[in-house]
């Protein structure tokens, strides 16, 4: 084989390997997402010969309270929306008021852009503090809270309820009790925690609503929910290129066309 038949082999093998390398150190260097917490099950079953497994994660059931505005409301009034959760109480003199402030600052942070007043962007997130202590947070209670505090109704809800629903939905839908920094009480749910909830109402992360770094994250988690891919649409096209296996047969096509190319053109400059 001449030396143009191996240079041609050279470049018809390196470019390709090359760009497959670069495509696939691209995908692994991508944006890590907010991981998922809480898995149901795992389910394992063979696909075209091959063992998969797939995580079941699980997905926070519905709970219906009342907000500060006198309105009963439920969770999945805002499927379609990410929601931030914290749990608190209005005579709470301790961390309460800082996380109140905290989320407010969320809550501002999501202004619409380039409008002079400010409007917070209510199409994004859903903010709901749930008072752990329904019994003395009545309906005008929060709202006067709220009114102190300067938060926004449109998308804030501060909720009340039944103390039972709410104390089972804070210990077997959103286990704060698991992911919690401090000892929390049975008898009381008191947590710095703020909870992360996706779309598909599936807990993304615990976040210490008191650390300005853990608030951070949870601002760019949000960022990152907003750009999540529905799994449930793959993008067949992008999965193709990811996974490249159609890389190999281009190889195999280049490889055989440059050496028939070059093997020829020597060919026929040997018989002159």
């Amino acid at each position: 084989m001449s030396k143009k038949s191996i240079y041609g082999l050279f470049i018809a093998l390196v470019i390709p390997v090359v760009c497959y390398l670069w495509l696939k150190s691209a995908s692994t260097t991508a944006v890590v997402m907010p991981r998922h917490y809480l898995l149901d099950t795992v389910i394992e079953q063979v696909v075209d010969g091959k063992q998969k497994s797939d995580s079941v994660w699980h997905t926070t059931k519905n709970i219906t309270l009342i907000n500060q505005l006198g309105d009963t409301v439920n969770l999945y009034d805002q499927q379609g929306k990410i929601i931030i959760l914290d749990l608190f109480f209005t005579s709470c003199g301790s961390i309460c008021p800082k996380l109140t402030r905290n989320m407010s600052n969320l809550q501002h942070s999501f202004t619409k852009g380039g409008d002079v007043r400010k409007k917070v962007d209510t199409s994004i997130v859903q903010f709901m503090s749930i008072s752990v202590d329904p019994v003395k947070d009545s309906v005008s209670t929060l709202r006067a809270y709220a009114n102190k505090m300067g938060v926004i109704a449109d998308n804030w809800w501060l909720l009340t309820g039944s103390r039972d629903a709410i104390y089972k939905f804070a210990y077997e839908e959103l286990k704060v009790d698991q992911f919690s920094e401090e000892p929390i009480s049975s008898d009381f749910v008191h947590t710095s925690r703020f909870i992360l909830i996706d779309k598909r109402m599936q807990i993304r992360g615990y976040y210490n609503g008191l650390d300005s770094a853990s608030l951070l994250k949870l601002a760019k988690d949000v960022g990152y929910l907003m750009l999540e891919k529905d799994k449930t649409k793959k993008n067949k096209i992008f999965q193709d290129i990811v996974d490249l296996s159609w890389l190999w047969l281009v190889i195999a096509l280049l490889v055989s066309g440059f050496v028939y190319y070059f093997n020829t053109k020597f060919n026929k400059t040997t018989t002159k």
